[in-house]
């Protein structure tokens, strides 16, 4: 029995922090024994905010090599970027011509830009469809996603079943898999954690970036004797993801019963995001040393990704008359 298709996409747009890597890169890694995946670099999505041709290029080479930093294995994976499959944009337009403007005015996305008065641009509309176009074109069975996302495989389920109700059964439909307990992750100021924010902690951040942004986490002014709320700490939700089940468990008791003051408790912190980060920090700058092979990686990818979505295209093409 063949495997189920997953498909993820990290976007070109800066470097990632650890909030991506719990809320998505490492689910493509646990998952690429599991299924026959297609993670991909999605630069058309990012060119709605990257508008420099040296950035995006530069981006989208850093994150291939993130991606192969922290264990995406090219031997088990389809690792590939987006404009290397122009069909998705000729996809796109099929869907926009069966898809309305009231219904795209429901993405969070646009209503979020609508309501920070945003001069939005035709692509931040349409983000939905070109993201749908990815999914359906390659017949994704499953799409990992963070919580904020699960709109948008939704809406592609939706565009999916119009196509297939008018011209008949081509698209599959696709899954939303989750994982539980990191579907936010929360930056040193307690909101979620984003660039935007200034509130992260880099993926790949040398020891003493990590110092500053742990040591930047507010607390409140209870002593170290002092009972603390664990589920009212920024501290201890970052905790969560770098301790053992033991010692959180310790630092939780410590927290209840007082025994732990918040600057050894950061201290602890510091100390395991720093073991965790040094040996994909050092394992990246490895990669680093040969771009050109790090290119040819995502020239396979691009040459697989691109002939599977050709042939879904020449069934589109008949379906709608075009062929």
């Amino acid at each position: 029995m063949s495997k189920k298709i997953l498909l993820s996409g990290i976007k070109p747009t800066g470097r990632p922090h650890i909030g991506n890597y719990f809320g998505m890169m490492k689910q493509m890694v646990d998952l690429q024994d599991e299924y026959d995946s297609f993670p991909f670099i999605p630069d058309y999505h990012a060119f709605t905010s990257v508008q420099s041709s040296e950035e995006m290029r530069e981006n989208t080479l850093n994150v291939v090599m993130d991606l192969l930093a922290i264990g995406l294995d090219p031997k088990k994976v389809n690792l590939f970027k987006q404009s290397d499959v122009p069909q998705v944009t000729e996809l796109t337009w099929i869907f926009n011509c069966i898809t309305t403007m009231p219904y795209l005015m429901r993405a969070h996305a646009f209503k979020d830009s609508q309501a920070k008065n945003k001069d939005i641009s035709v692509g931040v509309f349409e983000y939905p469809i070109l993201m749908a176009a990815d999914i359906l074109i390659q017949d994704t069975d499953v799409v990992p996603v963070g919580k904020d996302q699960i709109q948008h495989v939704e809406m592609a389920r939706d565009i999916a079943e119009k196509f297939n109700r008018i011209f008949g059964e081509t698209f599959k439909l696709p899954e939303s898999k989750l994982v539980a307990g990191v579907e936010v992750i929360p930056g040193t100021d307690g909101r979620k954690m984003s660039k935007s924010y200034g509130n992260i902690i880099g993926l790949f951040a040398e020891d003493e970036e990590i110092h500053k942004a742990v040591m930047s986490i507010p607390t409140d002014s209870k002593g170290v004797e002092d009972s603390k709320d664990p589920e009212e700490c920024n501290v201890f939700a970052l905790h969560k993801l770098f301790s053992n089940e033991d010692e959180l468990g310790e630092t939780r008791k410590k927290y209840v019963e007082g025994g732990m003051g918040y600057k050894e408790s950061k201290h602890l912190l510091i100390k395991n995001i720093q073991d965790f980060i040094e040996p994909l920090r050092e394992r990246r700058k490895e990669i680093a040393k040969d771009p050109e092979k790090v290119l040819e990686i995502l020239k396979k990818g691009g040459e697989v990704a691109h002939q599977r979505a050709e042939e879904k295209m020449i069934e589109v093409r008949k379906k709608v008359g075009f062929a």
